[in-house]
């Protein structure tokens, strides 16, 4: 029994002993086989070595086991011995075709820049020990197969030196194919080097001398450079394959328009690949063509944007205004799309025409051919946008209002090479014409304005309050008042005056520390508008000149500083209506509201009422107390 267990002691030590030694073996590692490579082109085959001893830069020799040779050896190189190489290899090693590019201490890669038809055969990576004992295997093999170049790569047309207007479209024709025994992929990739990033702009980007625009990779997806990516999400950047002659495919790359950046040496590269027996996929071979050069010309060199008629322009109120803007140097082979705005500064109440200001828009024609106008929306139907022809835009103002006046321009954007953009496409360019100065005359205006509050008893809470604001106009020609009622909060000083009446005429200086608030406004054309919510109001007109503003059942909240503001509305020719711009403000009138005869008789009743329960309360606690005390002394003598 003792023997039995010093023996199964003894075999498992041994087998500990083993396994520890082949954890700790050399081991040398090559991809697994065969791999087959294109001849003509370059071949990497890596090798690394494990678990070994000694120093942590290991030496590497490559023999060759030709297929053509009967299976002798040949070295190929070695990182320890210059005249390791056989004849085949010895001249091919002396000028770098054939090297050992080292990627750390124990791992390096054997490369034949061009491989030949004869490199085929079985690849050994040997390395030399360094360890104590020897353990584990030194060297690996793997089987290269050398196939036929039949990658083949063509154009239809190259690029010519003549420069292309910014917006052109831009076709490049790539044909290629392969004819391989193999299983093999074909990927295609239309690049440019030199010029601008291919953003459209940016300070500040990475500027890179090749950049990939395109492609078509191995697993047949369309790929967009990291630069092109948003033109291609916007469908400004198309690849597509077609069934061409003899096998080849035809890719076709389309540029919707270019821009300045795409300026550069434009080339296409098809690339073979294969998959080896680790699943990876790996290029055999590569091709570049170049297609040739292209310069884009900018339209800013070339555009320009004139308005007429051109300097000062005076018209009679009510006459027609016509302006004019046309478009220059738009290059005939670009489909461009254009935006028009008809833009104006300055007005009838600026101190000068076109001084200051804001800019606003008049009216607007998108590049779908749609019209629409900025604030004033009744110009739609008392004017028009039109397009004479593709480069030549008009506005027209069937009755010039002295509102009309100031300093109009002709603002066009330009979206080169794209007839109908989406929203996110910016402009190409956008340029401004020169301004038209319209000048309107108008007719000599007076007008004036006087509020009242007719006399009457006094204004309690409750009553209807009535005011009246009488206005005259002076000019020539039909005209009718706009008026507005505005109330501002009656001063402190004013409040607590006793003995105020109730309406008092104070001069027309009004309060600067409120804001006013509009009570109710009516229209030259007799509509009325309320615009307070809490109160009873209504406006209407007496006579032609006569305008009241009545307020029903007042609360304290009516009370304040009211003030009529009169504006001066004339007729054109044509009987169109318009704001002459001249105002008027009245004086300001006081509204004050006394408290009714109920609310005063209601003071003293409370008053007596309060006084008389005071009382009562107090006699009926004396009694209660003497009777109490009394009792008490009655209870105590018993």
């Amino acid at each position: 029994m003792r023997t039995m267990m010093a023996s199964m002691r003894t075999a498992l030590f041994v087998f500990l002993h083993c396994l520890l030694q082949c954890v700790v073996c050399r081991d040398v590692h090559v991809p697994t086989g065969p791999l087959y490579r294109v001849a003509g082109f370059p071949l990497s085959l890596p090798c690394a070595v494990s678990g070994y001893e000694g120093p942590r830069t290991q030496d590497f020799e490559w023999f060759l086991y030709r297929d053509d040779a009967g299976g002798r050896q040949m070295g190929v190189v070695s990182t320890r011995d210059k005249g390791f190489p056989y004849a085949p290899f010895l001249a091919r090693v002396r000028n770098g075709e054939v090297r050992v590019d080292r990627d750390s201490g124990d791992n390096v890669r054997l490369v034949i820049q061009r491989l030949r038809a004869e490199d085929q055969g079985k690849y050994e990576c040997y390395t030399p020990s360094t360890d104590t004992t020897y353990q584990g295997n030194y060297s690996a093999t793997v089987t290269v197969k050398v196939i036929p170049d039949t990658l083949q790569i063509s154009y239809s047309r190259s690029l010519t030196s003549q420069p292309v207007p910014e917006g052109a479209e831009l076709t490049l024709t790539c044909s290629a194919g392969i004819q391989s025994e193999q299983l093999t992929h074909l990927s295609i990739m239309f690049g440019k080097r030199g010029g601008g990033d291919g953003t459209g702009g940016g300070a500040g980007e990475e500027v890179s001398t090749v950049r990939e625009i395109i492609s078509i990779d191995n697993m047949l997806g369309v790929v967009p450079g990291r630069s092109y990516k948003k033109r291609y999400d916007d469908g400004e950047i198309t690849l597509e394959k077609r069934n061409g002659e003899a096998g080849l495919g035809v890719y076709v790359m389309k540029m919707r328009a270019v821009q300045p950046d795409d300026t550069g040496a434009y080339f296409c590269e098809a690339s073979q690949w294969i998959r080896d027996r680790d699943r990876s996929w790996q290029k055999i071979a590569q091709r570049t063509l170049d297609i040739g050069n292209l310069t884009v010309q900018q339209l800013a060199e070339s555009l320009s944007v004139t308005s007429s008629p051109r300097g000062d322009v005076t018209l009679q109120v009510g006459s027609p205004l016509i302006l004019t803007c046309e478009v220059l140097g738009l290059p005939s082979e670009v489909n461009s799309g254009l935006l028009v705005q008809w833009m104006k500064r300055g007005s009838v109440s600026s101190d000068e025409v076109g001084a200051g200001g804001v800019e606003v828009e008049v009216a607007r024609m998108g590049t779908d051919g749609v019209v629409s106008w900025g604030d004033d929306l009744s110009r739609a139907s008392g004017g028009s946008m039109e397009k004479v022809s593709e480069t030549k835009y008009s506005l027209k103002l069937f009755s010039a209002r002295p509102a009309d006046s100031g300093v109009y321009r002709c603002v066009v954007s330009v979206y080169a090479g794209r007839r109908d953009p989406g929203p996110s496409i910016p402009a190409t360019l956008t340029q401004r014409s020169e301004g038209v100065t319209v000048n309107l005359k108008t007719k000599d205006v007076l007008v004036s304005a006087v509020a009242q509050l007719p006399r009457g008893p006094l204004l309690k809470r409750g009553s209807t309050v009535t005011l009246i604001c009488n206005t005259t106009i002076t000019t020539t020609g039909p005209a009718q008042a706009q008026v507005q009622w505005l109330r501002w909060p009656i001063p402190e000083p004013v409040l607590k005056r006793p003995g105020s009446p109730a309406a008092d005429v104070t001069p027309p200086d009004s309060p600067v520390e409120e804001k006013p608030s509009l009570v109710a406004a009516l229209t030259y054309d007799g509509v009325a508008k309320i615009y307070i919510n809490n109160s009873e109001v209504s406006i209407d007109r007496l006579s032609a000149v006569s305008y009241r503003l009545r307020v029903h059942t007042a609360t304290m909240e009516d009370q304040g500083m009211y003030t009529c503001h009169a504006e001066a509305w004339g007729q054109d020719p044509h009987g169109g209506w318009y704001n002459t711009g001249v105002k008027a403000e009245s004086n300001a009138v006081t509204v004050y509201l006394y408290a009714r005869a109920a609310d005063l008789l209601l003071i003293p009743l409370v008053i007596g009422v309060s006084s008389a329960l005071f009382v009562g309360i107090v006699i009926i606690a004396t009694v209660t107390c003497c009777f109490m005390k009394r009792l008490a002394r009655q209870r105590a003598r018993k």
